[in-house]
């Protein structure tokens, strides 16, 4: 009970202490005098203040909590985040396994060889030039076969060949992207070749010439990397001769962006 209660009750006369006492707590008719005694006064007194000084702290700890705080996402059983690679934004852009590209435009395409036929960007054909011509010091002849190709061409290839070679559009995809889903559309993949042995051109036989050792130990310096090793998860057959160019910023984002591959750690 506070001081300035315990005042005001000696400082009253009985009669006014009756009436602040509830009727069921008036024993007799001077138990007013002895109010500062009475157990069941203190007791309902004790447990109003307890009840009151709950509410208030509860008031308190609610205005000072964090509102529209989102819960932490928990995946389904604690499993692993799924794939990016195998995310349904992923899956929707892509076509028997192919990724889908935009065609480069015409004005950025210069020519990589001596008869003009086989072309790239203008930014993968410099670094390609320059890694034939390192290659070349080293007693290596890369010969690019395949560069640039536009959609209505990867159409023709696709669909003509594979009839004539009586092939399923699922079975054709595993050597041949669908149109607009080919790597050559963006200007930045290229086929190479080993000039000394031919025979092995498009063929997983390259993978035993020079050539293609040099491009294992090299290709990365100037920009370049193998699109489809053995065992890739697009699951195209395995293509030694077909490297791409990803050598600056928006050759790297046209294919990697879409797939979000997470970093590699250099060996």
């Amino acid at each position: 009970m506070n001081n300035e209660f315990s005042e005001e009750v000696q400082n009253s006369t009985p009669s006014e202490i009756r009436e602040d006492i509830p009727q069921a707590l008036r024993d007799t008719p001077d138990a007013g005098t002895k109010l500062g005694l009475n157990p069941s006064f203190l007791a309902i007194a004790g447990v109003t203040g307890f009840v009151m000084l709950a509410a208030i702290s509860g008031l308190m700890f609610y205005l000072a909590a964090p509102k529209n705080t989102p819960e932490p996402q928990v995946s389904p059983n604690n499993s692993i985040p799924p794939n990016p690679e195998n995310s349904d934004s992923v899956k929707k852009k892509a076509l028997l396994g192919h990724l889908e590209y935009p065609e480069a435009p015409e004005s950025e395409i210069v020519a990589i060889n001596a008869n003009g036929r086989v072309r790239l960007r203008a930014s993968a054909g410099k670094k390609f030039e320059q890694m034939v011509k390192d290659a070349g010091k080293a007693g290596i002849r890369l010969v690019p076969i395949s560069g640039f190709r536009s959609i209505q061409e990867q159409e023709q290839l696709f669909f003509q060949v594979g009839a004539t070679r009586n092939q399923t559009p699922a079975q054709r995809a595993s050597v041949s992207a669908p149109p607009g889903h080919s790597e050559h559309h963006t200007g930045y993949a290229v086929d190479i070749g080993d000039g000394t042995v031919p025979a092995t051109n498009l063929s997983e036989k390259f993978e035993n010439t020079q050539a293609f050792k040099w491009l294992e130990a090299n290709a990365a310096r100037y920009g370049f990397e193998l699109s489809f090793p053995k065992d890739n998860p697009q699951g195209v057959s395995y293509e030694p001769w077909h490297w791409r160019f990803v050598g600056d910023r928006d050759s790297l984002e046209t294919f990697y962006k879409a797939r979000d591959i997470k970093p590699v750690p250099t060996p």
